[in-house]
């Protein structure tokens, strides 16, 4: 996860781009011949797209990009730390 690629796909791409992107991204993981370095760089884009995608729900929502970016940034490292 990387909060200023997640930023940048927020600011530069809508919901529904992020939606289709995610669709083939994951679609291509479940090629055969996919090695694992290409499904390492698959699930970093796929993290950094659904948080993008969280940051539009959230300030869909009423609150502000950055509370929603910190936010989401806060979700993740919770998660690890349990």
């Amino acid at each position: 996860m990387k909060l200023p690629i997640i930023r940048q796909f927020y600011q530069t791409q809508s919901a529904e781009n992020l939606e289709k992107t995610l669709e083939v991204l994951e679609a291509f993981t479940e090629f055969r011949g996919t090695t694992e370095e290409d499904l390492n760089v698959a699930g970093e884009l796929i993290t950094n797209i659904c948080g993008a995608l969280e940051v539009h729900s959230s300030v869909n929502n009423g609150m502000t990009e950055r509370d929603a970016l910190n936010g989401f940034a806060q979700k993740v490292l919770g998660s690890i730390d349990k």
